[in-house]
């Protein structure tokens, strides 16, 4: 089997005195939809926070493109291809849509911003239609559109999203899933934080199930979907 993309190899994190991830481990390889799953405070954020060098592991490590990123600052993660959709989306309230997704583009030179930029317009025609708006005008579910396309402009190898149908509408949650499909589709490389875990498991290559700071349980996306103990626990079954 080829390298991993993303390798983490038993980390602890803490907060404080909080023991708040306890000895984990998991890859993501090219081309998957790698979701972690779990009640709220099982750590999921806090693991994609670690992953991009905004929290510090005490132990273990994590390599990505076959590269340490231990003691690597944030920026210059970014920099290497691996770009975050943060929790509650973030954007630049007080810049328009076309702002954010230059600012989107930091890493890259000025030749390809543009043609960046159409094809994020492409994937989100909802936010050409409003690229003059200020983001902090649009609705929750043009937010997300935006911080999904902010992070696309820095041409992720590694895309990950936190909480992503975070107090949307149903109708949206289905709009960004099916979104996250596309940019499957496209190639993309996916690391999906999400309490929606009926929805997570539905696109999913593979899955990791965390409780308090650690995997429980792990499958493919069918094989959780389809477990007795995993539909008790987050799917309502």
């Amino acid at each position: 089997m080829s390298e991993p993309v993303l390798k983490v190899e038993n980390i602890n994190v803490y907060y404080g005195s909080i023991h708040a991830i306890k000895g984990i481990s998991f890859e993501v390889y090219e081309g998957e939809i790698v979701t972690l799953i779990g009640a709220n405070g099982a750590g999921k954020s806090t693991t994609l926070n670690t992953i991009s060098g905004l929290l510090h592991h005490t132990t273990g490590s994590i390599s990505f493109m076959g590269e340490s990123l231990d003691k690597v600052p944030p920026h210059k993660i970014v920099e290497r291809g691996l770009a975050q959709v943060p929790e509650g989306r973030r954007v630049f309230a007080q810049m328009t849509v076309h702002e954010n997704l230059e600012m989107g583009a930091y890493t890259q030179n000025d030749d390809a911003i543009h043609e960046d930029i159409e094809k994020v317009y492409a994937l989100f025609p909802r936010l050409k239609e409003r690229y003059r708006q200020l983001a902090g005008t649009l609705s929750g579910g043009e937010q997300q559109m935006l911080a999904m396309g902010r992070a696309l402009m820095s041409r992720p190898k590694l895309l990950m999203l936190d909480e992503p149908s975070m107090g949307l509408a149903p109708i949206l949650v289905e709009q960004i899933f099916d979104i996250i499909s596309e940019l499957h589709k496209t190639g993309a490389t996916i690391l999906l934080v999400e309490q929606n875990a009926q929805m997570a498991l539905s696109i999913a290559s593979r899955g990791y199930v965390l409780e308090t700071g650690r995997i429980v349980t792990t499958g493919t996306g069918k094989e959780l979907l389809s477990s007795e103990e995993v539909r008790k626990a987050y799917l309502g079954g």
